[in-house]
């Protein structure tokens, strides 16, 4: 029997089946061209931020953001340009731990601003992944009522890598977003990390969320974190959380009275909250604007600013110091051969660096 004849006596039939359409859209080429963002210069970047411009706001963030060299020039003259433009905003660090609720958290809060009249600016930092470096930058997902509020910009950003969960270019983004009239500034944290110190360094005053009922109430929570919180939060006290949150507030309250006075002469204290009631919301903005009212009577306020700007001109060399020497034409040449024999353990990793360092220091004398 031949192999058509075995075919036709089979019970196994396989069909042709339906022509698939393409993969990828024909149009698609023709679209990309008409719709691709037109590069713009500095003046063009300026005029649009301090006319408010969201689109024009997002490409100057994406700008400030890129590591490629041939931007950085433009980013930190069009962020030199800015500042004098700047105007006096409150800027807001929050973090938690995970799960704490903090993106419900900063849309329900972040609308008590928005319906007083205040243009606020939501810079939300994602975790990058350690293997693909890629982000999710779902915060503008989440967040449906205030991405939506013509009050309202929301920014994510990814971490990359970067401890405390602070994108390294968020200074500079708080700098575009204030000359841009937004005078309400969130900068959301991915979580507790190991270097809160970053988000405390940009900010004003410091909203730390925690949950309550997730087991013992202290031990979750670095001291320093809690040193550096102007207000500590219990979120989603609702439901038959009610309770428990009011037991996590004394205990936070009372953790917060063995810490020394701040320098700012503020009191710092613990509050209960529910982004779903909007319960203890106004408490706590009113807690924040009486915060504000005093260090700005004291001096604290432009002395924290003060503070900030020296902070981050020393961030600023230490970025600008990486940049070099990875772009140094030797230090390239030689990274792979040094980097291969640390690996197969012919020399030591902190020799390594010595040698490296040593390469790139002969260029600058």
């Amino acid at each position: 029997m031949t192999s058509k004849e075995k075919e036709n006596h089979s019970a196994l039939r396989v069909n042709k089946g339906v022509e698939q359409p393409p993969a990828v859209n024909p149009y698609f080429n023709n679209f990309y061209k008409s719709n691709k963002v037109k590069k713009l210069n500095k003046e063009e970047y300026l005029s649009g931020i301090l006319s408010s411009d969201v689109s024009i706001l997002s490409q100057a963030i994406t700008l400030v953001e890129s590591s490629k060299a041939e931007h950085r020039e433009l980013a930190r003259s069009l962020v030199e340009q800015c500042q004098s433009f700047a105007k006096e905003s409150m800027r807001i660090g929050i973090t938690g731990v995970p799960g704490a609720g903090k993106s419900t958290f900063i849309e329900t809060f972040g609308k008590l601003f928005t319906s007083e009249g205040h243009k606020l600016a939501v810079l939300a930092i994602d975790p990058s992944s350690e293997k693909s470096r890629g982000s999710i930058l779902g915060d503008k997902t989440r967040m449906e009522k205030l991405s939506t509020d013509k009050n309202a910009f929301i920014r994510p950003s990814p971490s990359g890598g970067s401890l405390g969960g602070v994108a390294r270019k968020t200074r500079e983004s708080i700098v575009l977003c204030e000359a841009a009239g937004y005078d309400v500034i969130f900068i959301e944290t991915v979580g507790v990390g190991q270097s809160e110190t970053a988000v405390h360094s940009m900010s004003d005053f410091f909203l730390l969320l925690m949950l309550s009922g997730a087991g013992d109430e202290l031990q979750g929570i670095k001291r320093g974190i809690m040193e550096m919180s102007d207000l500590i939060a219990i979120t989603k006290a609702d439901g038959n959380n009610v309770e428990k949150a009011f037991l996590a507030k004394a205990l936070y309250s009372n953790a917060l009275n063995l810490f020394p006075p701040t320098e700012s002469g503020w009191i710092p204290t613990a509050l209960t909250s529910s982004a779903v009631t909007g319960k203890g919301l106004d408490e706590i903005k009113k807690k924040i604007s009486d915060y504000f009212i005093l260090v700005k009577e004291n001096g604290y306020y432009y002395k924290r600013r003060e503070e900030q700007s020296r902070f981050w001109m020393y961030e600023a060399i230490n970025e600008e110091i990486k940049h070099s020497f990875y772009e140094n034409p030797e230090i390239k040449a030689k990274l792979k051969e040094y980097e291969n024999l640390v690996i197969q353990e012919k020399m030591g990793s902190f020799t390594a660096a010595s040698e490296l360092l040593k390469i790139y220091g002969e260029k600058w004398r």
